[in-house]
């Protein structure tokens, strides 16, 4: 199909304009799906167990290859995004996940199913770094709030409601409804998106770095399935065994040794130009800061969201669909407050929303341990709700803020590191909060407790360590700032 603009977007200071904003609608309306769809497995794994024969061990494979291949390839859009035209990335993106999608639809067993989750994470890979580059690229400094605003909405909205909607859909459907549903979808946003997605800022002909890629693969993949594992062996998995622990050892142990050999590669690299992740960007102390304050705050996101059902069904006994809606409002409530919170931040800084964002984060994840076997459910309704209310205040200054401290030609790395974060912060928060999880349980039943009081007592020693984790985020909320919006001004006429 003929494209209708073929030419690069050049942007007027100060304005967004009419193509602009259709650009970052149809790059927020891939990436919702894309990041929708990435969720939604972990609640039909007991229906594929079933449906294809296969034991649990196998089937959560189908959420850890989609993790791992996520972590492959995600640092390697930095480069991705120097080296190749907009719409050409949005058409290979939304191409392998609308092609994993009619894979998985039509997939006859599991070998193939998981071949798709993989083709699928390939395209969902992208979707965020190029979301956020062309936003920064194309988006002056004084209306990046709002804008970041709507990215928030996928961040967290997305992977908030994926469970829920497939928890609806399983109760009355089948799991191939999950792809059915999605792939229209997704081929719309790819036939929309091809015809009407201009080509965004300049190009670079930099050579790819083989090595670079290898270690990156071999370091970021390591660690999140070493992650993955031990969340496994929280659930008495096959990790939980002596080979299984060997494994999660060498995994972590590679994955780490990998990514020193990976930095130390970039240091090289970077000093001409080549670097398949330029790690200069952590020269901005304001960008170093805002991601390590993001990743807690995904860590803490992702480990509730993945421990609070579990909760929810086996303390208080509640269905896959019912634990959904509990987390529903506070999911929508983050979707409505995204536009609002950029407007706020656009005009009134960083401050005056991380730092109260952050003291409602840490105090209810204090809340959280005080969970018992009978906690009303309506309780839970209401702090999951003022918990995502927090994280939304949280996220959009901290995307924000974080891009906004880079220099223009360092946006595309500095969009890939805060998705690479995103991932192994998220893995290592689902990890930690479901290991201890499990273990308090498995030790609380020994004495005869009964499983509601024992599920209690783990859910509130996992909330616990949350809550350790994030406490010292108060601190760093200060010191985060806004950057000077004539500074991003200069710099982006600059370049």
């Amino acid at each position: 199909m003929a494209s209708v603009d073929t030419g690069p977007v050049r942007t007027s200071p100060g304005t967004v304009g009419a193509k602009e904003n259709r650009v970052i609608w149809l790059l927020l309306a891939a990436a919702f799906v894309a990041i929708l769809n990435e969720t939604t497995m972990g609640v039909a794994i007991p229906h594929l167990i079933g449906d294809l024969g296969i034991t649990a061990v196998d089937a959560q494979w189908l959420t850890t290859a989609f993790m791992l291949t996520m972590a492959v390839v995600i640092p390697t859009t930095g480069f991705l995004l120097n080296r190749f035209s907009t719409r050409a990335l949005f058409a290979t993106a939304m191409g392998l996940f609308s092609a994993g999608t009619f894979v998985a639809l039509v997939a006859p067993g599991f070998p193939v199913l998981l071949t798709a989750r993989v083709i699928q994470a390939s395209g969902t890979a992208i979707m965020m770094p190029l979301l956020m580059t062309t936003l920064m690229t194309v988006v002056p400094p004084h209306l990046r709030g709002r804008m970041m605003g709507r990215v928030s909405i996928v961040m967290s909205l997305a992977p908030a409601i994926g469970p829920t909607m497939a928890g609806i859909i399983l109760d009355t459907l089948s799991w191939r409804w999950i792809f059915a549903i999605v792939l229209p979808i997704a081929l719309v946003a790819l036939v929309v998106g091809v015809r009407w997605i201009p080509n965004i800022g300049e190009r670079s002909h930099a050579p790819l770095d083989v090595l670079s890629v290898v270690l990156s693969a071999l370091g970021f993949g390591g660690v999140v399935f070493g992650l993955s594992q031990i969340g496994a062996a929280g659930h008495g998995g096959e990790s939980s065994t002596a080979a299984g622990m060997a494994t999660l050892v060498v995994s972590l142990a590679v994955g780490v040794s990998a990514l020193a050999l990976f930095v130390w590669r970039q240091i090289a690299l970077q000093k001409v130009d080549d670097a398949l992740l330029d790690l200069r960007i952590f020269r901005s102390r304001n960008f170093s800061l805002s991601v390590a304050h993001f990743a807690v705050m995904s860590m803490a996101f992702f480990g509730t969201i993945t421990a609070l059902p579990l909760y929810l069904q086996g303390t208080l006994g509640l269905t896959a669909t019912e634990s959904g809606l509990v987390v529903l409002p506070g999911a929508v409530a983050m979707g409505l407050l995204g536009p609002v919170i950029g407007r706020i931040y656009d005009r009134w800084g960083t401050t005056v929303l991380l730092v109260p964002g952050t003291i409602v984060v840490v105090a209810t994840l204090w809340s959280f341990t005080l969970l018992t076997e009978a906690t009303p459910v309506w309780l839970l309704v209401i702090t999951q709700t003022v918990l995502s209310v927090g994280l939304a205040m949280s996220f959009t200054p901290l995307f924000t803020a974080s891009l906004g401290s880079l220099e223009p030609r360092y946006y595309s790395y500095g969009s890939a590191t805060v998705s690479t974060v995103q991932q192994v912060a998220g893995a290592a928060g689902i990890a930690l909060l479901i290991t201890v999880m499990s273990s308090v349980s498995a030790s609380a039943a020994a004495p005869g407790a009964s499983a509601a009081a024992s599920g209690a007592a783990g859910a509130r020693a996992a909330f616990l360590l949350a809550a350790i984790i994030a406490t010292p985020l108060l601190v760093s909320a200060v010191l985060i700032r806004k950057p000077a919006d004539s500074i991003g001004e200069g710099a982006r006429a600059a370049h």
